[in-house]
């Protein structure tokens, strides 16, 4: 690992997809950052058989054996910290931070929600968007605050809804968008491009006062 390099940790709960999209981009030096470790709330993630493939740390912090969400949010700062990361990339991880955890790492968190936020922020957006009869739909990558996905927006990978589309489809397509923008967040995070300042995203020395959007 290059010790001037940003050092990325990824939070997981489940298949690791997105997860996945980090450890090829890097690999194939298309994303200059070390990731350093792999944690997840869950023993049966299938990212952790991703992370350990490819030669990154891994990690199983199980929340129900703890009595309440700090409590597993200090445990999870301890074993973080000794990784000494710059970057938290929650990569698909279900669980709600602590106020206490966002602010251990103020500034340092990125997410990818599966919509053009500010709409549709919480669970099952594909298919409430269908039900709606939106044109455009997308993820958006942002930094994490205390209030749920409502962080402000750095990027956003936006695609046209397709006539009489299901559900699962259009997860499909989002999903490619999101193995594409996440990346490209997390770079422009490594090279300095972007920080969190003053509740806000600044890209390049100016403030966003919306996230960039690409159409895919």
């Amino acid at each position: 690992m290059n010790s001037n390099r940003c050092r990325a940790a990824i939070l997981i709960s489940g298949s690791g997809s997105n997860l996945q999209a980090f450890i090829d981009q890097v690999a194939g030096q298309q994303l200059e950052l070390d990731i350093v470790q792999v944690i997840s709330n869950r023993l049966d993630a299938f990212g952790l058989t991703r992370a350990s493939k490819a030669g990154i740390a891994t990690h199983c912090l199980l929340h129900d054996q703890f009595a309440d969400r700090e409590s597993f949010d200090r445990a999870l700062a301890r074993e973080l910290d000794d990784a000494r990361p710059d970057l938290l990339i929650l990569a698909g991880f279900m669980r709600i931070l602590s106020p206490w955890f966002v602010a251990h790492y103020n500034g340092r968190i990125l997410n990818i929600h599966p919509a053009l936020l500010p709409a549709y922020p919480g669970l099952n957006t594909h298919q409430r968007v269908l039900d709606a009869g939106e044109q455009w739909h997308g993820s958006t990558v942002h930094f994490v605050t205390e209030q749920l996905d409502g962080g402000p927006g750095v990027l956003q990978g936006r695609l046209l809804v397709a006539a009489d589309e299901a559900a699962a489809d259009l997860a499909r397509r989002v999903q490619a968008v999101e193995h594409q923008i996440y990346p490209a967040t997390a770079a422009m995070f490594a090279s300095g491009r972007l920080e969190y300042r003053a509740g806000a995203a600044w890209l390049d020395g100016e403030r966003l006062q919306q996230p960039v959007v690409r159409d895919f």
